[in-house]
């Protein structure tokens, strides 16, 4: 008999993860409303990258890890009464307030995630085995291939956002879908990618690269606030 531990997907535990955040949640919950399309993002991304062939499919695979380690970190951090960072602040603090659509807390939670958190998973993966940030890299070149199939996957997320029990676009008088049309994935990864390039390029300035962080949280948090301005 093998008594080797079994071998885990590492992209299957993110997804257990966050069916394991979602369970205890209400279902107005606004985590939970980003929750859900994190994690239907998740797998409709593991489905479509299983028949796409990548340059780096390793570095692709621990890049969606670290960068989902720093959503749960949030969550770690709300959980045990500590303050979650100024990216995801309004997330955190509005999500249980009436009166905001399910569309924007999802949207809020894009904000924070790739606004903020990817130039840092960026950053941490590349550093850890030994990558360049430079474009025109094979790992680069995944990272943009990516791009088509997420900006799918959201036309899908909309549909399922704004039919059904959560139905509720209406009541924000087309503003809510004025606001995801007008958001596009692929722009905010391109914009995390150079971030990710500056903070590499500051990696030996801890002052500077401080003030970038701060700069960049207190950005990204003042925009979700923006976000999830009351519609009903």
């Amino acid at each position: 008999m093998d008594g080797s531990a079994p071998i885990v997907d590492p992209i299957a535990a993110v997804a257990a993860r966050m069916e394991a955040i979602a369970a205890p949640l209400g279902a107005d919950d606004g985590v939970r409303r980003f929750n859900e399309l994190y994690l239907a993002v998740t797998r409709a991304v593991a489905i479509e990258s299983a028949s796409t062939t990548f340059e780096d499919p390793a570095f692709m695979s621990r890049l969606d890890v670290v960068f989902a380690d720093l959503y749960f970190a949030a969550i770690d951090d709300d959980a045990a009464g500590r303050n979650v960072g100024r990216a995801w602040a309004p997330l955190f603090h509005k999500r249980g307030e009436r009166g905001i659509a399910a569309l924007q807390f999802a949207i809020a939670g894009m904000n924070a995630h790739i606004n903020h958190d990817l130039s840092l998973a960026l950053v941490t993966t590349t550093k850890e085995l030994g990558i360049d940030l430079n474009h025109g890299t094979p790992q680069h070149k995944d990272y943009l291939a990516i791009n088509g199939l997420l900006e799918r996957v959201q036309d899908e997320i909309k549909e399922r956002f704004t039919t059904g029990v959560i139905r509720d676009i209406d009541n924000a008088g087309g503003r809510v879908d004025d606001v995801f049309a007008a958001w596009s994935v692929t722009r905010a990864r391109d914009n995390a990618w150079v971030q990710a390039q500056t903070l590499d390029a500051l990696g030996g300035s801890g002052f500077l690269r401080k003030q970038f962080l701060i700069a960049l949280g207190r950005n990204v948090g003042f925009a979700g606030r923006a976000l999830l301005t009351r519609t009903g």
